[in-house]
């Protein structure tokens, strides 16, 4: 993409009722636009991300047996009903809303209802089990605090796959393939080596649910954290007994801030139970399936991202979710010799297979660095008045900062083995979601 046909423009401020750094940063380098408090547009440089973290997230639930679908946003009264979560005593950030021809209808907050009401069509058997299905979808809450940017939204984006199985056996064997699974997702997302798995409050469904905590200062959990174990209790169940079940003491905890980036949940029998969805075992006898659910929201992961690996410049986006791979910045827009360089050299670049973005614009020198610092891609090529004399590009790292001059031959050998290793990295997770 040329930077010149680009429709959205960067700006040096936020928004002043913009507290979230995250929204701050993605805002002013013209990612989303904040159309009001918790809802947020994403622009072509935000969903370029966007379709970044969900490809992989796809990628790691097709590995483990997940099968894609969408659901209905629009949600039937009369099936929540018969789970006791339509009340907004039970259940208080519903929107909801009454049709025209008569009755009433809510905006999906989760999916557990409708998706076991249509496994009721299609499992009967032992043999049908076990299932897994998931989809992305948009999510409505009508959330009080709508403070945290994208990562507290009223409409946000939720990968949320369900499990089902015959006996808690074989769910919790699903359940640990889906814990290393998720580690795989927050590792490939640039974020796994400050996110870990926390026990917390499994409400009415277990003692426990797992969460994955990110550290950042901006979280709004309080988590205890054990560095050398890698794992972590939540504030809400760090109690003694708590600790001794999981073989933790409090002489290794250290009390951290973080984001909740995803979670595990053992459902158990209830939804299956209460919409009427079981199966028949080998000697005839009918049994209740056996649920999990096993969320993340994408748009969220991204504003953590933001959060914990923007810097004083900006936006700093790991490779594999950035929306370039490289930025192409020419200095000198307004010499015919510079312009013809550039232009062959994004040509090269993107039939190489390196999906570029190339500032052609005509302002200041300063205005283009302060605005690829701003952008956040991971590598940025420079053209200026020496290059060609030199016959050497500046290549900078957005993350160190480290520049190196290499010439333009060098530049597309080291990108065409870049590309081949990402092919090879590809082929492999296809042939693990294949097996």
């Amino acid at each position: 993409m040329r930077q010149s046909q680009l429709f959205t423009k960067t700006r040096r401020e936020a928004p002043s009722d913009e507290v979230a750094k995250n929204a701050q940063l993605l805002i002013r380098a013209g990612f989303v636009h904040k159309e009001m408090a918790g809802v947020y547009s994403y622009l072509p440089l935000g969903l370029r991300v966007l379709n970044n973290i969900v490809s992989i997230i796809r990628e790691e639930m097709n590995a483990i047996g997940g099968q894609e679908m969408v659901m209905t946003a629009l949600q039937d009264k009369e099936l929540w009903s018969r789970t006791d979560r339509w009340d907004d005593a039970k259940v208080d950030n519903w929107f909801k809303t009454n049709f025209a021809s008569g009755g009433e209808a809510g905006l999906g907050i989760t999916h557990e209802e409708p998706l076991t009401r249509i496994m009721t069509d299609h499992i009967s058997s032992y043999r049908d089990l076990p299932r897994y299905a998931y989809q992305f979808q948009n999510k409505f809450r009508n959330e009080l605090r709508a403070k945290s940017g994208i990562m507290r939204g009223k409409e946000f984006l939720m990968k949320d796959l369900y499990s089902f199985s015959k006996d808690e056996e074989e769910h919790a064997a699903f359940f640990a393939i889906a814990r290393e699974a998720y580690k795989k997702v927050f590792q490939r997302l640039g974020i796994g080596d400050r996110t870990f798995v926390t026990f917390a409050s499994g409400g009415i469904f277990s003692e426990f649910s797992e969460e994955f905590q990110t550290l950042s200062d901006a979280g709004e959990d309080t988590i205890y954290l054990d560095e050398e174990k890698g794992i972590a209790v939540n504030k809400e169940v760090y109690t003694d007994e708590v600790l001794e079940k999981l073989n933790l003491s409090k002489d290794t905890l250290v009390e951290k801030r973080a984001i909740e980036a995803g979670n595990i949940f053992n459902l158990g029998t209830r939804f299956s139970e209460a919409l009427g969805l079981s199966y028949m075992d080998e000697e005839g006898n009918r049994h209740p399936v056996v649920m999990g659910c096993y969320g993340i929201g994408p748009t969220r992961s991204m504003g953590i991202i933001v959060e914990t690996l923007s810097d004083s410049k900006g936006l700093v986006w790991p490779e594999s979710v950035a929306p370039f791979k490289v930025h192409l910045v020419s200095l000198v827009p307004n010499d015919p010799t510079v312009v013809g360089y550039a232009d062959a050299l994004y040509e090269e670049l993107m039939a190489s297979g390196i999906d570029t973005l190339y500032d052609d614009r005509d302002v200041r020198a300063g205005e283009k660095l302060a605005d690829s610092d701003l952008i956040g891609i991971p590598t940025r090529i420079i053209i200026g008045k020496d290059t060609l004399t030199t016959g050497e590009v500046e290549v900078v790292n957005r993350a160190t900062g480290e520049l190196k001059k290499v010439s333009r031959e060098n530049l597309l050998a080291s990108f065409s083995k870049v590309v081949a290793l990402e092919a090879e990295a590809q082929a492999e997770v296809q042939a693990d979601a294949a097996a």
